[in-house]
């Protein structure tokens, strides 16, 4: 029988950090379901909680002292999928489905962005600013064009995928906050 008097906790506490980053991998995961069922504005909600739970898995992992490679490569994993693909799934799907190859580009261009922006950030070493925009800002302020849908064309759209997408890739220094 399961007695938590044998319960080792300092296991549990080292993999604290990893558990919130697969947390935040989950709800990306779900953000992109959400999408594929049509409930897009269900979908946002599910990527600003992971966003949430992407400021504290470092703090935690800092906090412990438990930072691993393994860690950092995992949480740029989770990041890809809850701030890359399901923001460019959500927009491609709420403005860009109807512009069939320029649409599928923008996504593609943000998306394969991301991920050398991410590989980029785990070759480099950190010192305490970053090069080129965070993927979480950039997934964060894309969901949030979702709230101009209705009001905006879909090459604003393209466009702002782009500038994004350039943004993650510059060598423009942005100070972590």
């Amino acid at each position: 029988m399961f007695s938590f008097r044998y319960f080792d906790y300092t296991k549990l506490k080292s993999q604290l950090a990893n558990i919130i980053t697969l947390f935040n991998l989950s709800l990306g995961i779900i953000a992109i379901l959400l999408v594929l069922k049509g409930h897009g504005h269900m979908s946002l909600m599910f990527i600003f909680f992971a966003a949430i739970f992407d400021r504290f898995d470092g703090m935690v992992a800092r906090h412990y002292n438990m930072e691993s490679l393994f860690g950092k490569e995992l949480d740029s994993l989770s990041d890809l999928v809850s701030f890359g693909v399901a923001p460019a799934i959500l927009i491609y799907d709420a403005a860009l489905s109807q512009t069939l190859w320029i649409g599928l580009s923008a996504v593609l261009f943000y998306i394969l962005a991301g991920a050398v922006r991410l590989a980029r950030y785990n070759v480099e070493e950190f010192d305490g600013t970053f090069f080129g925009l965070p993927i979480t800002a950039a997934g964060v302020l894309l969901t949030l064009s979702y709230f101009a849908v209705p009001y905006i064309q879909p090459p604003y759209f393209v466009i702002f995928m782009g500038l994004l997408a350039w943004l993650m890739v510059s060598r423009i220094r942005v100070a972590k906050v």
